[in-house]
C-alpha cells in the first residue's frame, strides 16, 4: 500500500485552454470556477498509467466490457456494500445521466408521472420531459439546515399514474446520506403504490461523514431490489467524468429488458478508455481513493467554518459529495451567482436544482484555491454589508 502523502491535491492543474466545461466557461475572465461536479485533481496514477498503456496500442476499434470488468464491479459491490450481485444484472451506459434518460423512457408510458425530491441535481428535473412524461416536485424538508423526507406528503403527492420515483442517494446537492430507515420508509411507500425506483448512487464513493455509511437501496431486502435500477460510476470518485462509463444493476430481468430495449438505437457503445479507467479505479486505487477523502473532508471543514463566519449564510452539513448547499436567502442578494461571479468565485446557482436562494459550491480543488475564492466571497459580502 502507498504512502497517502505520496498523492499530491495541492499542486494547481492548469486547465484552462483545454475544453473544460469548468474552467472554459470563465475564459479570459479572473473567476474562480466552482461550480460544476468535477475535481480540479489529477486522476489516480494507475488510471493514468493503464490510459497510457491503451494508447499506446495504437487501435481503438469499437470495444466490449473487458473480461475482467463486470468481476472488478461485482467484487467491488460485495466489499463495500456487502451487495451480492450477478454480473449479468449489469448495464453498461456512457454516462449516469443517460441512465436517468433511459429509465424515464424504460418505465411507463406517455402522460405517466415520474416523482422525485427536490432540490436535486437538473437532469432529474430535464429526463422526463424528455419522454413525454409529467414530473412531481416534492420539496424535502429544511430544519436548521438539515433537509430530510416527508414521508406524508411525498406519498400524498403519488397520483394512479405515478410509475417512477427517481431518488438522488447521497443526494446532490445537500450532501445527505440516507439512513435504513428512511430509505426503507421510501421503499415501503414505492411498494406499495408499484413504483419503480432509479437509484442514482453516484457520490456513493464519496462519504465524508465517518458516522455515515451509503446503503445502496436494492439491498433493502429482495421485493425491493426487484422494483429497483441501480446506476452507478466510478467517474465522480476517481474524477473520469470526461471518459463516459457507467453502469446500471437491475436484478428484475423484465425490468432490466425493458431498460435495455429502451436504449437501442440510441445509446452508443462505451469508449475504450471509459473501461479501462473503471476497471483500474475499483481495482487499483483504493490507496488514492482513501487519501482523496481525508483531503476532501479537511476542505469540507474549512468550507463549513468560512461560510460560517460569513454574515447571513449558512451551509448544510455535509455527509458526502464534494458539493456543498449554501443557503444565501439572508444575504438579500437580487442575483446571487452574478455577485459572488463580480467577486471572482463561479458558484451553481440553487435554481437550477430547483432550490432558488441556494447556490452550490464545490470544494474538490487545491486547498489553496478554495481558500482564495473563499476569501473572495467573504471580502465581497462585507462590502455588501457596509454599502446597505
Amino acid at each position: 500500500m502507498s504512502n497517502p502523502l505520496y498523492f499530491d491535491f495541492d499542486t494547481h492543474v492548469e486547465r484552462r485552454g483545454t475544453s473544460s466545461m469548468k474552467w472554459d466557461k470563465y475564459r479570459a475572465r479572473d473567476i474562480i470556477p466552482l461550480w460544476v461536479a468535477d475535481m480540479d485533481f489529477r486522476s489516480p496514477p494507475a488510471i493514468c498509467d493503464a490510459l497510457h498503456k491503451r494508447i499506446d496500442h495504437g487501435v481503438f476499434g469499437y470495444t466490449m466490457p473487458p473480461s475482467e470488468v463486470d468481476d472488478v464491479v461485482v467484487s467491488m459491490l460485495q466489499t463495500s456494500y456487502g451487495w451480492k450481485i450477478k454480473s449479468e444484472w449489469l448495464v453498461w451506459l456512457p454516462g449516469l445521466v443517460t441512465g436517468l434518460n433511459v429509465a424515464c423512457r424504460a418505465v411507463g408510458d406517455d402522460g405517466d408521472d415520474v416523482i422525485t425530491a427536490v432540490p436535486v441535481y437538473p437532469p432529474f428535473l430535464s429526463a422526463p420531459f424528455n419522454f413525454n412524461r409529467n414530473l412531481i416536485k416534492v420539496p424535502l424538508v429544511e430544519n436548521s439546515n438539515r433537509w430530510r423526507f416527508d414521508f406524508d406528503r411525498f406519498e400524498q403527492a403519488i397520483t394512479p399514474k405515478t410509475r417512477l420515483f427517481m431518488l438522488c442517494n447521497p443526494h446532490n446537492p445537500i450532501g445527505r446520506v440516507y439512513t435504513r430507515e428512511e430509505l426503507t420508509t421510501l421503499a415501503d411507500i414505492c411498494e406499495k403504490h408499484n413504483i419503480v425506483i432509479c437509484s442514482d448512487e453516484i457520490h456513493s464513493g464519496l462519504i465524508l461523514d465517518p458516522d455515515k455509511t451509503h446503503i445502496p437501496t436494492a439491498i433493502l431486502d429482495s421485493a425491493i431490489a426487484q422494483r429497483t435500477i441501480t446506476l452507478m460510476s466510478s467517474s465522480k470518485t476517481f474524477n473520469t467524468p470526461g471518459l463516459g462509463c457507467a453502469f446500471a444493476v437491475i436484478s428484475n430481468e423484465a425490468l432490466r429488458k425493458r431498460f435495455m430495449q429502451a436504449m437501442a438505437g440510441i445509446v452508443p457503445m462505451i469508449n475504450a478508455m471509459g473501461y479501462i479507467a473503471t476497471l483500474v479505479a475499483f481495482r487499483d486505487c483504493s490507496d488514492w481513493h482513501d487519501a482523496l477523502l481525508n483531503y476532501l473532508r479537511t476542505n469540507c471543514d474549512r468550507v463549513a467554518r468560512a461560510i460560517s463566519q460569513m454574515q447571513n449564510l449558512s451551509i448544510a452539513p455535509v455527509e458526502a459529495t464534494y458539493l456543498a448547499w449554501i443557503d444565501v436567502r439572508g444575504a438579500r442578494l437580487e442575483h446571487p451567482i452574478k455577485f459572488f461571479e463580480e467577486a471572482g468565485v463561479g458558484l451553481q446557482d440553487g435554481a437550477e436544482f430547483a432550490g432558488p436562494g441556494f447556490v452550490r459550491l464545490n470544494f474538490g480543488c487545491p486547498r489553496a484555491i478554495l481558500e482564495k475564492a473563499l476569501n473572495r466571497m467573504a471580502s465581497a459580502l462585507e462590502v455588501n454589508t457596509q454599502n446597505k
